[in-house]
């Protein structure tokens, strides 16, 4: 198994059981000098996308995954990985159990434009389902749309 550094979105237990089957939470964390932002909003129907950025000082909040074998490549697909809309990268994971290393995906776009109302409201419910501080969520739910 490896692990996988899931944010906005994808923060939502429900929804990763769908996409991830055999693949169970481990733990929720913070993955330091990044920050969640959005872009590619020529690549979707309802305006920009979730992706972090190196941001030194910034924090963004996330959920760990135990991602079995053979759900990588249904993640993979998901996140338009062989359309090169998101790709992975290793990053280092802050939990209460210690530093650990995972993988995420990361837009291949230039950060700007706005995501919709309706996706920003999913990605700010996702994170206060998945246990983050009321003020990251609040953040996200007063971010421009």
């Amino acid at each position: 198994m490896s692990l996988y550094a899931a944010y906005a979105g994808n923060l939502d237990a429900r929804l990763m059981t769908r996409r991830a089957p055999h693949s169970p939470l481990r733990a929720t964390g913070w993955l330091n000098d990044w920050r969640l932002t959005f872009g590619g909003e020529q690549m979707s129907w309802e305006g920009a996308l979730a992706t972090i950025v190196e941001a030194p000082g910034s924090q963004v909040f996330l959920a760990l995954y135990d991602i079995a074998p053979m759900d990588e490549d249904s993640l993979d697909r998901w996140e338009g990985v062989g359309m090169d809309i998101y790709r992975r990268v290793k990053v280092r994971v802050h939990t209460l159990d210690g530093e650990e290393s995972a993988w995420t995906y990361v837009l291949n776009a230039y950060e700007g434009g706005l995501p919709s109302a309706r996706y920003l409201g999913e990605v700010a419910d996702a994170a206060e389902s998945a246990g983050a501080p009321h003020d990251y969520v609040m953040e996200l739910r007063k971010r421009p749309c």
